[in-house]
């Protein structure tokens, strides 16, 4: 595992968020360095625990990098910051992904991603906000992610407040009617303080998502129920950043950017392989991985 670097925060507290937040190349380069991190922090903690969930983990990195490194206000001294910007997993099973963001953050020591799943870990199989600094959601059960975002944005909305809501869904999750319970309740509240994903990587734990049961179009799911919708490649920041710039600019709904994924992406026998949902890598395979990834 990397150490953390004490350089590589995210926007603190004290720094007021910009208007637009352009992505230079310089910058650019940074978050493709972290998501290289991430994914061999992933890689290392998954393998020490001998159990975990490495394709969906690795396919949302660049959203999360991208979200806590340069677009979300938050601050790791202070986890409970009123103004702080709110994220919510509800692929809470992708949470290794969550955990080595946060480490490398600095809301914990990168040291303890090693305690993955193990007795008396803060770091628990799913998100665990009780145990787990920087966790806003307590999330596993799949479909229940975008309405615990729905309470935090109106809860925003009625105390005035400036924060931004922001939440990942797996394509798969989509298949959940409360998916879209939540759906309506946002464009009824018109909830433009909220930016979700859906981590759209084509695969679920019983194989290919459209042969489980087809969640497509997904745009044209979301546009049909009021939401803004943006399209890109999940892997690309200027993308995904522009598409989280531009949400910011929407008025009176909120907005669902649909990232095109590789399940098990930056590693060779991992992508697009569903068996890689909730495997682990054995020794000889973690060494692959970590190798490929640069370690």
């Amino acid at each position: 595992m990397t150490e953390g670097k004490t350089e590589e925060k995210a926007l603190s507290g004290e720094k007021a968020q910009n208007s637009e937040k352009v992505l230079n190349s310089e910058e650019e380069k940074r978050l493709e360095e972290l998501a290289r991190t991430v994914r061999r922090d992933i890689i290392s903690m998954i393998g020490e625990a001998a159990s975990g969930h490495p394709g969906g983990s690795l396919s949302a990195v660049e959203m999360l990098v991208a979200l806590y490194f340069h677009e979300m206000r938050v601050d790791p001294k202070r986890p409970d910051w009123p103004e702080r910007d709110r994220f919510v997993l509800a692929k809470g099973h992708a949470a290794p992904a969550l955990y080595a963001v946060l480490a490398e953050v600095g809301y914990f020591p990168v040291e303890i991603l090693k305690t993955l799943r193990k007795l008396g870990s803060i770091l628990q199989g799913h998100p665990d906000m009780r145990k787990t600094p920087g966790v806003e959601a307590s999330t596993g059960s799949l479909g229940q992610g975008l309405s615990m975002a729905n309470g935090m944005a109106l809860a925003g909305k009625l105390d005035h407040k400036g924060y931004r809501v922001y939440a990942i869904l797996g394509d798969g999750e989509t298949e959940e009617g409360q998916v879209w319970e939540a759906a309506m309740t946002s464009v009824h509240y018109q909830l433009d303080n909220l930016t979700a994903f859906v981590d759209n990587n084509r695969l679920q734990i019983d194989g290919p998502v459209e042969k489980v049961k087809a969640a497509t179009p997904q745009a044209g799911k979301w546009k049909a129920f009021g939401w803004h919708v943006r399209e890109v490649d999940g892997h690309n920041f200027k993308e995904i950043i522009s598409a989280v710039e531009a949400a910011k600019k929407v008025s009176g709904r909120p907005t669902m950017i649909i990232a095109h994924t590789i399940k098990g992406k930056g590693v060779s026998f991992m992508e697009n392989q569903v068996d890689w949902h909730g495997s682990a890598p054995k020794r000889d395979q973690v060494a692959q991985a970590l190798a490929e990834l640069g370690d």
